[in-house]
């Protein structure tokens, strides 16, 4: 039998304190302090901590099948309920690719079977992520993973026809097509953003409008088509300004921003340390600044981790050889903390809806997920202690992998407890 919880005196969405009962699932009641009793409950002492809806994730790499080197579904799902997510969605660029039913069966299958946290699969969008011709899109919708999420992350659908035709085909079962926005030719040998710095270190520039110019094309296509686009991890003020404009324009686009792309500058490159190499790269203080902005003003949707687990070998080398992409799962709430809450731009009830409300939307897992914390609801919930401090150890870390941009960087935040489906994933800062 499933345990029954009684959270008592914990603050809802960082505003009134409530008691809340978790029972089979659900959650059974919400009433004003000490009102809720339950008779067995194990009960958690809540003051101070602030509840949350469970964090969906919409960019996650897990990396199986094929690189269990790095990461695995176990062991990436374990980091997202450490970091407070109860969903996540699992990128296509594995070793075989998920464009195929079978492969994002494989991987819905191994997120059941580990259980900490909800895995859905994200279905490619072309065979082996190769930009010539359509997965099988419809097939994949149709299976057991109900994947509604396409991308070939990592590489850009960059062929305007083919991206109409995967616009066009995703209508028939509202699904999203989620681009990442890098035009191939203005980046060929790219290394770290464009800019004065990129020329004083020698390193070949990643202009802004590479990704800017794949972003108001496919805002058109979306806008043609009237299918639903979603433009991964922007990074640039532009990007912003022109998500900004599509919204007022009324077409069905949303964005993501990564926790690094708010915090982390190109100035970090100057030391040549490959953890700081990342796709898009790091910006200008100015991009950062204006991607706070689009986050604050609802511009951007969601907080979305991309993280992308790498083994040693391959950051621990030179800058032009290693592999791209930065751990986010444990980090990501308390860079948020730090980011928009701390400073003002943001309060708790927007983090629920950025990093949860709206993932889950545009993912079409909010049967599921980013619900409201009231009864009868699904007991898909984290307790956050905000006056929390701690100094980021790599080692310490549930990834497999220990690339991460923060080490010895102290955070502010952190998880105390993580519940999907009422049974706790994670207790007292720990796994259960």
């Amino acid at each position: 039998m499933s345990t029954t919880y009684l959270i008592k005196n914990a603050s809802v969405l960082g505003g009134e304190a409530a008691d809340l009962l978790l029972r089979d699932g659900v959650i059974a009641e919400v009433g004003s302090v000490g009102s809720v009793r339950a008779e067995g409950a194990v009960e958690i002492d809540a003051a101070g901590l602030i509840a949350l809806p469970g964090l969906v994730d919409l960019h996650t790499h897990l990396r199986e099948p094929g690189r269990e080197d790095a990461e695995t579904v176990d062991t990436g799902t374990r980091a997202a309920a450490l970091g407070g997510f109860t969903a996540v969605h699992a990128m296509a660029n594995t070793d075989p690719v998920a464009d195929t039913a079978g492969v994002v069966e494989q991987v819905w299958r191994l997120g059941r079977e580990a259980g900490h946290c909800d895995v859905f699969p994200v279905g490619a969008v072309t065979v082996g992520l190769r930009g010539e011709r359509l997965a099988e899109l419809g097939a994949m919708a149709d299976s057991a993973a109900r994947v509604r999420v396409f991308s070939d992350d990592g590489k850009c659908v960059s062929d305007a026809a083919l991206m109409r035709r995967a616009l066009e085909y995703v209508k028939a079962f509202d699904g999203v097509v989620a681009q990442h926005a890098q035009e191939p030719r203005l980046t060929e040998g790219a290394q770290m953003n464009e800019g004065e710095l990129s020329g004083v270190l020698g390193l070949a520039g990643w202009p802004a409008v590479a990704e800017e110019a794949i972003i108001a094309r496919d805002i058109l296509l979306a806008a043609h088509t009237e299918s639903r686009l979603h433009i991964c991890h922007v990074s640039t003020a532009g990007s912003v300004d022109l998500v900004r404009w599509a919204k007022s324009k009324g077409y069905p686009v949303t964005a993501e921003v990564t926790p690094h792309h708010l915090i982390l500058t190109e100035d970090l490159v100057k030391n040549y340390d490959p953890i700081y190499k990342v796709n898009p790269p790091l910006r200008s203080a100015a991009d950062v600044e204006a991607l706070r902005a689009g986050l604050a003003d609802g511009t951007i949707d969601a907080v979305a981790t991309d993280h992308a687990p790498h083994p040693q070998e391959d950051k621990d080398c030179e800058w032009a050889a290693a592999a791209m992409g930065m751990l986010g799962l444990e980090t990501a709430l308390s860079v948020v903390q730090h980011t928009m809450v701390d400073s003002g731009l943001m309060d708790w009830a927007e983090v629920a809806d950025r990093m949860s409300v709206r993932p889950a939307l545009i993912g079409q897992v909010d049967d599921r997920h980013g619900r409201p914390l009231a009864a009868g609801e699904p007991a898909n919930l984290v307790l956050v202690d905000p006056e929390a401090k701690r100094t980021v150890d790599r080692t310490a870390l549930a990834s497999l992998s220990q690339n991460t941009p923060y080490q010895g960087m102290e955070l502010p935040g952190a998880v105390v407890a993580t519940f999907l489906r009422g049974t706790a994933t994670v207790l007292d800062g720990k796994l259960a």
